[in-house]
């Protein structure tokens, strides 16, 4: 893909929990990183619900004690990518809503960023057999509403948000939009180069994911072969690819 002709190179990636990016595109982060692309992570939510699905003890404290397990995890997985930051916008894990609160918010990432390319998750149900359930997270469904509704036509509405023009953040236009896990996919970035760094960032994520990810590893090696195959590339990540 040619560089853009305003030569904004800011890449601005939505998504609602600690290591869902590095799961849907965290290849393609880090490729656009090695090209010399500034990508900016926002994790809409805390993170506080990432705790055992059997746990007894849910109270304030130990929410407070994952979410900064789960940040200082999602900082580090930032790096092995070679993102510029990672922003955590902290609404409650669990309870993320797409509201005209978290709309703004993505907003003012857009216009502080800049963002020429934005990547977020999809906000459909997809009923293919074998799709894989997490996709159904309702925190996933809200972060991709709010995104959408964000890049079009929040972000480059001056109406929109008028607060954030006190603030300094006058309209920004995203260029190109990219969604993953929509239902149809009409764009691949072949991540043959990088896919080991995004086993290396997921690596990072111990308190989800445990320090034995061999098999883990496996199936998604699996998963980006299936996903290039389409595309005639040895390993893929897969997207709705649309310019604005």
């Amino acid at each position: 893909m040619t560089s853009p002709a305003d030569e904004r190179r800011t890449v601005l990636a939505v998504v609602a929990h600690p290591d869902d990016a590095e799961f849907s595109c965290g290849a393609t982060l880090a490729a656009w990183a090695q090209e010399g692309w500034e990508v900016t992570l926002v994790v809409c939510t805390d993170g506080s619900g990432g705790g055992p699905d059997d746990a007894i003890d849910v109270g304030s404290a130990e929410r407070r004690r994952i979410s900064n397990i789960r940040k200082v995890e999602q900082r580090a997985a930032g790096e092995v990518m070679g993102l510029k930051e990672v922003v955590f916008l902290d609404y409650p894990d669990g309870m993320l809503e797409p509201s005209l609160a978290l709309r703004r918010d993505i907003v003012r990432q857009i216009r502080r960023t800049r963002a020429y390319r934005f990547v977020c998750q999809s906000p459909d149900r997809v009923w293919t057999p074998g799709y894989v359930i997490g996709r159904y997270h309702p925190d996933h469904l809200a972060a991709a509403q709010a995104s959408l509704a964000a890049v079009y036509p929040a972000a480059q509405n001056g109406w929109d948000f008028p607060e954030l023009l006190a603030e300094g953040l006058p309209p920004s236009r995203v260029k190109e939009l990219f969604v993953v896990g929509a239902p149809h996919l009409n764009y691949a970035v072949d991540i043959s180069t990088t896919f080991e760094l995004k086993l290396a960032a997921l690596r990072c994520h111990v308190s989800q994911l445990g320090t034995d990810q061999a098999e883990l590893a496996e199936l998604i090696r699996q998963w980006a072969i299936e996903r290039g195959e389409p595309f005639g590339l040895p390993m893929a990540e897969t997207f709705h690819r649309v310019e604005n």
